[in-house]
Formats: structure tokens, sequence, C-alpha cells
């Protein structure tokens, strides 16, 4: 996988498909650990846990156009980067590659920020 073209790719998209996009990801990655955790790797959860949180609170960030929040190029890096628990980076990968092949862009380009 790709990092720089995926986030070439997310960095594209309107900031609903952004957070509908990571929303997608963050069930996708509870569903995979759901599948994998039949052994009760605690672990395990607690990560799908601590990445879930990360997404859905930038997912957040976006809608609500948070100009503090972190740059797509950073949640798309702690998103795909590699990692030293390689069962963690399959679980990743799997739910973000499943998202992929069947996300459709609403290609929203106009949010209206009602503050």
């Amino acid at each position: 996988m790709n990092i720089q073209s995926e986030i070439e790719f997310f960095s594209e998209l309107g900031v609903i498909d952004k957070a509908r996009l990571l929303l997608a990801v963050a069930s996708e990655i509870a569903e995979e650990a759901k599948v994998g955790a039949a052994g009760g790797e605690l672990t395990r959860l607690k990560f799908t846990n601590e990445i879930n949180q990360r997404l859905t609170r930038f997912a957040n960030q976006v809608i609500s156009e948070d100009a503090s929040r972190p740059q797509d190029d950073v949640v798309m890096r702690m998103l795909l980067g590699s990692r030293l628990d390689k069962e963690a980076e399959r679980i990743v990968r799997n739910a973000y590659a499943r998202v992929l092949n069947s996300f459709e862009s609403f290609d929203t380009t106009v949010l209206l920020n009602t503050r």
C-alpha cells in the first residue's frame, strides 16, 4: 500500500466524504477486532478502541471545520503506517481496504458552517 497515494486521495475528498470514510474505517476496525479477538486478546481490543477514538475525534473535527485539527497526512500516516504489532497493522489495513472497495464519494463541495 502506497501511503502517499492514500494521503492524496483522502486530501482530495470533501469534508463530508472525509468524515464518512473515517467513520466507516472505524466501524470496520471494530468488526475486524471483534472477529479476531475470539481468544480474548485484551491488548488488541485496547488498540482498536484507541484508534477508533482518534478516528471519530478527527471525523468530528473535520465536520466542525476545526482549524486546530491535525493535517490529513498526519491522520493517514497514523492510520496506515507500519506498526511493531503486525496483527494490529493487519487489522487496520484490512479494514481500510474493505472500506475503499465499497466507498463512493458523494463529491460534496460545500458544507455551511452555521455557527
